[in-house]
């Protein structure tokens, strides 16, 4: 009885079941392609990433714009402030709340005046803790219903209004979260580290290098007047380059993975342009968009929101397009006799599992996001065609479907890629290609004809 002696180690099980394979080796050196298929993939990533770099600077803006605040929503001059002393008084006492004039109490509202003018609120003097008006303090009543209570002690951002009676100028606007916050980055970051060791440092690089492209670049350039789809396709682009390389090194596998991505957001960006426009979706739906509107009237709001969907997008396929690619590397080296169909069919078994988990998060973070506006049109009894059809959940319902689409096609786009790829790689092609892997793969055998 033989035995093969193609390979220097026992042969793994055969690969048809798939799934096994996905993840083995993807933490260790990718493995070595010829000279020739670097020059191909070069070809294609060099010019690619040119084009970036020149957009950039064509692009890039000079920062944000000035303008006169409004004092609306996030438009206002804000300071730091601590709550020094709370007194509960009686709401009558201080006209916390007027009833209706006809004393109608059975609106919503004109209840809510009278529990408040009965009930006891609570009377704050707040000390303001930065900016030029250190030191002063003012008073701020809360009503018993309201949602946010102060207490002794805690921190809370103030809002300025400089027009306003002195008396008047200053006003607590939010809780100061920024300790909670910050501690709760350190864990996260500290975690990765521990758990990623260096490839969790460059990714924790590559985050910082993500929210710099989207705060110096993206964020500004669409302020200045810049087609918000041309910044955002040339700032997702940037991002990519760098969280992909710097995460999964430069190789020959992270190009593929690249092309992938590209492929898809390219996808992504044509399906969501043509839908936008077809579904009339104007992207001004909120205070929010609706005070940037104002701010900026030559923003192209639907160009904003197809911006953000090709954004959003971006963090998903990366991981598809990686976890993809790394399989059919993984494959390959299991058993390198496998031509590029047995690849495909193999990978895009894995990547199968991945479309099912992947679009289900997906929609669920979606939906989670717009959780309250769904409970008001559950509320309202309004019917699924109704609720579908107004803009708000219409932007959401494009955007998740949009975005999976791209998720989708990026499954057997990737899969063909990494495959075709991976079984035309030629040995011999020169010392240098080789890496630590290389005495693992003879180069007998590569690929079979199919």
């Amino acid at each position: 009885m033989t035995s093969p002696q193609s390979d220097p180690a026992p042969q793994p099980p055969q690969p048809p079941q798939g799934h096994a394979h996905g993840h083995t080796h993807s933490h260790g050196p990718a493995a070595p392609v010829s000279k020739h298929l670097r020059k191909v993939i070069a070809a294609v990533v060099i010019p690619f990433a040119t084009a970036v770099v020149v957009g950039l600077i064509a692009f890039w803006p000079g920062g944000v714009p000035d303008h006169e605040r409004t004092g609306v929503g996030f438009d206002r001059q804000t300071q730091d402030g601590k709550v020094v002393q709370v007194v509960k008084v009686d709401c009558a006492d201080v006209n916390a709340a007027q009833v209706p004039p006809t004393g109608d109490t059975s609106t919503p509202s004109g209840r809510e005046a009278v529990n408040e003018q009965e009930g006891e609120c609570a009377k704050a003097t707040v000390e303001v803790t930065s900016g030029d008006d250190k030191g002063r303090t003012f008073v701020e009543v809360v009503q018993p219903d309201a949602p946010r209570q102060l207490r002794e002690g805690q921190g809370v951002v103030v809002a300025y209004a400089p027009d306003a009676p002195r008396d008047l100028q200053y006003s607590v606007t939010d809780v100061n979260r920024k300790i909670p916050m910050t501690l709760l980055a350190a864990i996260f970051a500290l975690a990765v580290i521990a758990v990623g060791r260096m490839r969790g440092v460059m990714a924790l690089v590559a985050l910082a290098v993500s929210f710099a492209v989207l705060t110096l670049f993206i964020l500004p350039a669409i302020l200045q007047g810049s087609n918000p789809l041309v910044v955002a396709v040339i700032g997702a682009s940037a991002i990519m380059l760098a969280a992909l390389y710097m995460c999964h090194g430069v190789t020959a596998r992270t190009s593929v993975a690249v092309v992938g991505t590209l492929i898809s957001l390219l996808l992504i960006g044509l399906l969501g342009s043509l839908f936008i426009g077809w579904a009339d979706l104007s992207g001004n739906t909120d205070d929010n968009t609706g005070l940037i509107h104002g701010l900026y009237p030559d923003i192209d709001m639907s160009g904003l929101l197809l911006a953000g969907v090709i954004i959003g997008s971006l963090g998903v396929l990366d991981d598809v397009t990686v976890t993809q690619t790394s399989a059919v590397w993984e494959l390959h080296q299991a058993d390198p006799q496998m031509g590029w169909r047995g690849l495909y069919r193999a990978g895009i078994r894995i990547g199968r599992d991945h479309i099912a988990s992947v679009v289900n998060t997906l929609v669920l973070a979606y939906a989670g996001a717009a959780l309250p506006l769904l409970l008001l049109f559950s509320i309202a009894q309004s019917s699924v065609g109704t609720v579908a059809n107004s803009e708000l959940v219409a932007e959401e319902i494009v955007r998740t479907l949009v975005g999976s689409i791209g998720l989708v096609a990026s499954v057997p786009v990737t899969t063909v890629l990494a495959a075709l790829v991976v079984s035309a790689d030629r040995p011999g092609a020169s010392p240098s290609s080789s890496t630590a892997a290389a005495p693992a793969r003879t180069g007998r055998g590569r690929r079979r004809k199919a």
